[in-house]
C-alpha cells in the first residue's frame, strides 16, 4: 500500500512596492511575522518587498494575506506598528472590520508621539461612547484600556480646550491593607491607589507639563471621600476602580455633574474590594441607569485586553476556574 500523499499547501506571494515598509510590517527579528504566524495557524516568509503566506487551510491563509495587506496599508500610511498593534489586528481579523477604521482614529499623540488608538472594536465603541455621551462606564477586566483611553480623552479635550480641567478621582478602599500603616497625612496616605492615574497622565504628557497642571489645579487627582459637596462644571472627570464605590457614593459622584462637563467611570467588577455585604455601586448602576438617554455603557471581555499576551490567558483562566468553582458542589 503505497504511503498518503502529504497535505498539499495553500501559498499566496503578496508584492509590496516599498521595502522599508515591509520591514515595519515584519518588525524586529521578524517578530509581528512569526506573531502572525501563531495566531493564524500559517507560515509566513519574508524577501525584500515580496511575503508568502502558506498553509493547509485555504481560508486561514486567506484570512492572513488580507490582515498582511491591512497593516501594509497603515505602515505605509506612516501607522508606527507596534507587536500589541498586530496581535489585536489578528483578533479583528475574519471579523470583516477594516483597520483604518480602529486604528486610524487617532485619539492622541503623546509627548513620546505615540499614536494612541483604539486596538479593537470594543475600544472604538468606547471612544465613540465618549465622544457621543456625557456619562460612560467603561466596565470589564484588567488591561482592556479602560483608564488609559479615557485618560487620552480627556488630554485631548483639554489640549483641544473644550475642558478647563481633568479631575481624576478613585475610592480609597483597601485591597488587603489597611490606609492607617501608610505614612504621612491623607493625601499622603491615598496617593498610593491615584498612582495608576498618574502613571497614565504622565504617559501622555511630559513630565513638566503634568506636573504643571496639577500645580495650577488643571489637573485634580483626589479620592472619591472629597468630592461630595462640589459642582464641577467644564471639566473632564473620571472615576477609576468604580467597583469599589457603595451605592451612596456612586450616586454622589453622578450628581456631581455639571454644564459642559463629561464623566468617564470605569471598573471590574470581577475585583471588588469591598467589605463582605456591601454591594457594589458599579453594578447597581447599571441596573439603574439602564435605557436613560445620554448615558452609555461599554462591555469588555477578554478578547479586548491589549496587555501583554499572557494578560488575556490570565484572565480567562480565571474565569474558567469560577465556572467550575461554582459547579462544584459545597463540601459538607
Amino acid at each position: 500500500m503505497s504511503p498518503s500523499a502529504a497535505p498539499s499547501l495553500e501559498t499566496r506571494r503578496i508584492e509590496f512596492p516599498d521595502n522599508d515598509k515591509v520591514r515595519v510590517l515584519c518588525g524586529a527579528h521578524n517578530e509581528h511575522l512569526k506573531l502572525i504566524e501563531k495566531r493564524l495557524g500559517v507560515q509566513v516568509g519574508s524577501r525584500g518587498g515580496q511575503l508568502v503566506v502558506a498553509g493547509q487551510d485555504a481560508e486561514k491563509v486567506g484570512t492572513a494575506e488580507r490582515l498582511l495587506g491591512e497593516l501594509y496599508e497603515l505602515a505605509a500610511g506612516g501607522y508606527p506598528l507596534y507587536l500589541e498593534d498586530v496581535d489585536q489586528a489578528t483578533k479583528l481579523a475574519g471579523q470583516n472590520v477594516a483597520l483604518k477604521e480602529i486604528f486610524g482614529d487617532t485619539v492622541y499623540v503623546s509627548a513620546r508621539h505615540r499614536i494612541i488608538t483604539p486596538k479593537g472594536l470594543g475600544q472604538k465603541r468606547y471612544i465613540q461612547a465618549i465622544r457621543d455621551d456625557d456619562i460612560v462606564f467603561g466596565i470589564g477586566p484588567a488591561g482592556t484600556g479602560k483608564t488609559y483611553l479615557a485618560m487620552a480623552m480627556a488630554v485631548s479635550f483639554l489640549v483641544e480646550r473644550r475642558v478647563k480641567r481633568i479631575v481624576l478621582c478613585r475610592p480609597a478602599v483597601e485591597a488587603g491593607e489597611k490606609l492607617g500603616f501608610l505614612p504621612g497625612d491623607i493625601a499622603e496616605k491615598v496617593n498610593p491607589y491615584l498612582r495608576p492615574l498618574y502613571d497614565a497622565l504622565f504617559d501622555m504628557v511630559d513630565y513638566e507639563k503634568a506636573s504643571a497642571f496639577i500645580e495650577r489645579g488643571t489637573v485634580e487627582v483626589a479620592p472619591l471621600a472629597f468630592m461630595r459637596g462640589r459642582t464641577l462644571n467644564d471639566s473632564f472627570i473620571i472615576l477609576d476602580e468604580a467597583q469599589n464605590t457603595t451605592s451612596e457614593q456612586m450616586k454622589m459622584f453622578l450628581t456631581r455633574l455639571g454644564y459642559g462637563s463629561k464623566a468617564v467611570i470605569t471598573g471590574d467588577v470581577t475585583q471588588v474590594d469591598l467589605p463582605t455585604g456591601r454591594p457594589s455601586g458599579l453594578l447597581e448602576v447599571q441596573r439603574v441607569l439602564k435605557g436613560v438617554e445620554g448615558i452609555g455603557f461599554c462591555s469588555f471581555t477578554e478578547v479586548d485586553v491589549v496587555r501583554h499576551p499572557l494578560v488575556q490567558e490570565v484572565v480567562k483562566a480565571y474565569e474558567a476556574f469560577d465556572v467550575e468553582r461554582r459547579k462544584a458542589p459545597e463540601a459538607p
